[in-house]
């Protein structure tokens, strides 16, 4: 049922993907992003800050403008090409941690998101969607695919097996000692494959890249409604994405670090805690959560094991399963005082692949006064929230395998 096609990718050309590919804008520091440009002429980064060019801090519609005017040099300066044909790209990572991630990039449907074909499992902000819509409107392209995971296929798997036995297209390592590969998939009898193997897959979720399947959904809704000879089959319908099967997608938790105690002692802390949890004091040795509904806690140079008590806590629906639920309703909320998780600056997030150690680093640093580690949430209960209709809170997944930005471009 899901409506996969493949699409003419603008790309860099061989001998500078290394240079172009970025990591996305928000994870650079801004003396990352400057020492960048500064030395690399070809980096994404100048696309998609066009104000460095005036060292000038430009938003809105002027930036968009500029934006569309560096990639359009980007092209006219060969940098980057277009394919002659429509085509699916099979991109395989390597981490450092030596885990590999193999998937398509392809064009997906925004009518299958429409339609909940491809589901979600995240609020998205209805702002943020209607500034990255005119966004990708001004511009005309969209350079960091959105994440999507699919239930394992044994054909799909064939034909990836088979591709990534030749030689790669792209093959080059970035800074953080991660390799990426890009094969193109051009042949008639390949594409027709894939194509049906997806048509055969009833629900495809979203992993990673809620706002921007969202604002590709809106555009495209415009686009259809001021176009009178609308066909079904324009480019603006479609977004760029990356498929992956389940098997392949990493979920890291994200532990939440709390300024303060509102206005409560440790003892009477602790004891509003019990109503909830068995807590166990571990002194110093660090400990992280191993299942489901246990949680770490790090607070006045010590670790606690925090274990919930199932006999009074209720189970209604998956979501009141996922442990960031359970911690926001059991502690954050009454006891901590934080209802808008989104806006509330009394708690920040590290995400797991940072280490308890970092949440307990900045509490004894005194830049927050506890820490809570969490559990991963499954791929499994990621589903059964996307199917029941329901959202997970801010910060409940970290989600790997993360590409770069600039590697394959869909032009609509």
């Amino acid at each position: 049922m899901a409506k996969i096609i493949p699409f003419r990718a603008v790309r860099p050309t061989r001998d500078k993907v290394s240079l172009v590919a970025s990591r996305s804008y928000q994870s650079y520091t801004p003396n990352e992003r400057d020492s960048r440009m500064d030395y690399n002429p070809y980096s994404f980064l100048h696309i998609v800050n066009p104000g460095y060019k005036y060292q000038k801090e430009i938003s809105g519609e002027e930036r968009y403008k500029l934006v569309r005017n560096r990639y359009l040099e980007f092209k006219e300066d060969e940098i980057f090409q277009q394919d002659d044909t429509p085509c699916y790209y099979i991109y395989k990572i390597v981490n450092r941690e030596h885990e590999s991630f193999s998937g398509i990039i392809a064009a997906a449907s925004a009518e299958d998101y429409e339609n909940d074909i491809i589901k979600k499992h995240e609020d998205t902000l209805q702002h943020r969607e209607n500034t990255f819509k005119e966004y990708l409107k001004t511009v005309g392209f969209n350079a960091e695919p959105v994440l999507l995971t699919y239930p394992d296929n044994d054909a799909i798997a064939a034909i990836i097996s088979k591709t990534t036995q030749s030689r790669a297209e792209y093959e080059f390592t970035s800074t953080y000692r991660d390799t990426h590969y890009l094969w193109k998939v051009d042949d008639k009898e390949s594409i027709l494959a894939i194509q049906k193997a997806f048509s055969l897959i009833k629900t495809i979720y979203i992993a990673d890249g809620h706002h921007r399947s969202a604002s590709s959904y809106l555009l495209a809704k415009d686009l259809k409604e001021s176009n009178p000879n609308h066909q079904g089959n324009e480019a603006y319908g479609f977004f760029m994405s990356y498929l992956i099967p389940e098997s392949d997608l990493r979920i890291y938790e994200f532990n939440r670090l709390i300024k303060d105690l509102n206005g409560l002692s440790k003892e009477e802390f602790l004891i509003q805690l019990d109503e909830w949890f068995r807590i166990e004091n571990r002194g110093i040795e660090v400990y992280k959560p191993s299942k489901s509904h246990h949680f770490s806690m790090y607070l006045d140079g010590e670790f606690y094991s925090l274990y919930l008590r199932k006999t009074i806590y209720e189970f209604t629906d998956a979501l009141e399963e996922l442990d960031a639920q359970v911690l926001y309703k059991t502690v954050l909320k009454p006891i901590l005082g934080i209802h808008d998780l989104r806006t509330d600056t009394r708690i920040e997030y590290s995400h797991g692949k940072n280490d308890i150690i970092s949440v307990k680093n900045k509490v004894d640093n005194d830049e927050y006064k506890v820490g809570f580690g969490l559990f991963p949430a499954s791929v499994e209960q990621m589903k059964k929230i996307a199917d029941q209709g329901l959202t997970m809170p801010p910060k409940s997944t970290y989600i790997e395998p993360k590409l770069r930005s600039g590697v394959t471009i869909y032009e609509f």
